[in-house]
């Protein structure tokens, strides 16, 4: 057995729980600015959430996703899985999820600018965005219908 096929199912779990941390930082973040567009800009609880949204999207967020790219990546090269249909479907949903992380840091710096142009309405429709999107990923990862 050779080394990288000893390490997958090691690359595979830590892939895995990358997904798990990008996953629950997307869906606490709109939630964050759900309740932080009640904040008055300047005051106290407002800091408090761009301290918190800031942190979690470096900290936890992009991190995460860098990981889970990269480990899914490598186990779809080292698979040979490139031409499998519910790879590239999965492929083109894990993209849109990260256009969602690119328009939520967006979001990120609007707010640590008191620049919100957004409601809370907007918000919690944008919070169910990355859930629709993961039961999609996890559909076709489980029963690749295709």
């Amino acid at each position: 057995m050779s080394f990288l096929s000893a390490a997958y199912p090691w690359i595979k779990a830590a892939h895995i729980v990358s997904v798990i941390a990008w996953m629950a930082g997307l869906l606490y973040l709109p939630r964050l600015y759900v309740y932080h567009t009640d904040a008055a800009p300047g005051s106290d609880s407002s800091e408090t959430f761009k301290i918190m949204e800031r942190r979690l999207l470096r900290g936890i967020i992009n991190p995460s996703m860098v990981v889970a790219w990269a480990l899914g990546l490598w186990m779809v090269f080292e698979g040979g899985w490139i031409t499998a249909h519910w790879l590239q479907a999965k492929l083109l949903l894990v993209v849109a999820l990260s256009a969602i992380h690119g328009m939520l840091a967006r979001w990120t710096a609007d707010f640590a600018a008191d620049r919100n142009r957004h409601s809370q309405r907007f918000y919690r429709i944008v919070n169910e965005m990355p859930a629709v999107l993961m039961i999609g990923i996890v559909i076709l990862v489980v029963v690749k219908p295709f």
